[in-house]
């Protein structure tokens, strides 16, 4: 009978977890399923009826303006995604080859290196210096490199990495030595498969920098061919808030969709990233946890 109570005890509060957590998911799902609903209704049904978790008139204008020939949409979509992968694969490969030699013991003037690193992470040389470098030394302005090679190292994920790497048993590394593996294969075949949790963990936080990166853009960039999908969007905003508020082109700007057409670029803004979340999710906890853990 003891042992039946406590089945039960235990059965009933697992439930009320259960629960808590589906109500919790519910209530961050609902706002997303709520902008969707919105972009594809009627924008006089938007102010006629107000939000609805379901369109009250189904429409797809807000789309269609966004795609249309005057919003490059497509071009701006390529753009993210060759800058978002590219950007990612290097910032990992870079941060990881550092924070390898940092963790490594038998690595001469690690402690100096590792307060460099942690240098950088309290100061920075500030913005005036940054597009000054950039523009005139590196001369990088109107090119798609400059989106990607400010953003190839990051302090806080290389002692991430760092932290990680030194839970990596020496045994691994020293019998790789002894089978006369040089130090960059040992650490590109050996070190990095078992490192997969915190690469993980740490490519997704820089997979969605760049991609809801639009500052850099509208620093060093004037090519309309080189917009990425964020600054794009936010253009497209200003010009239909623009047309709505101009009295020159009030009888436009009326036809314009605007709340529908805020809710699409949402949509298609956050909607490629989300679908990383469900391939990466394993390694998440993992690689949050033993990443931040010191030896």
């Amino acid at each position: 009978m003891r042992r039946l109570k406590r089945r039960r005890k235990f059965s009933t509060s697992k439930g009320i977890i259960h629960l808590v957590f589906i109500i919790a998911s519910i209530l961050c799902v609902l706002p997303l399923l709520l902008v969707l609903s919105v972009s594809l209704s009627n924008e006089s049904s938007i102010y006629k009826d107000g939000y609805h978790l379901i369109p009250k008139i189904f429409s797809l204008k807000a789309y269609e303006f966004i795609f249309s020939g005057s919003s490059p949409v497509l071009g701006a979509y390529l753009v993210t995604i060759i800058v978002t992968i590219l950007g990612t694969l290097l910032h990992l490969y870079i941060s990881s080859m550092l924070a390898y030699g940092l963790s490594r013991k038998e690595v001469k003037y690690t402690k100096a290196l590792s307060f460099l690193v942690f240098f950088c992470l309290l100061f920075s040389g500030g913005l005036l210096p940054w597009y000054i470098l950039i523009t005139k030394y590196l001369h990088m302005k109107d090119t798609i490199i400059v989106l990607i090679f400010p953003y190839l190292v990051s302090s806080v994920n290389i002692l991430i990495m760092k932290n990680f790497f030194k839970g990596v048993p020496d045994s691994i590394v020293e019998a790789a030595r002894i089978d006369g593996s040089s130090e960059y294969n040992t650490f590109l075949k050996i070190v990095l498969p078992v490192s997969k949790p915190v690469l993980a963990t740490i490519g997704l936080f820089v997979a969605v920098f760049y991609w809801n990166d639009w500052m850099t853009c509208s620093l060093f960039i004037n090519n309309p061919k080189l917009y990425n999908l964020q600054f794009l969007l936010q253009s497209i905003m200003n010009n239909i808030a623009y047309l709505q508020g101009n009295p020159m082109l009030e009888k436009v700007g009326t036809n314009l969709p605007d709340e529908t057409a805020r809710m699409a670029t949402c949509i298609l803004a956050i909607g490629p990233i989300i679908l990383a979340y469900p391939f990466l999710q394993k390694y998440f906890e993992k690689g949050l946890t033993i990443g931040a853990v010191k030896e």
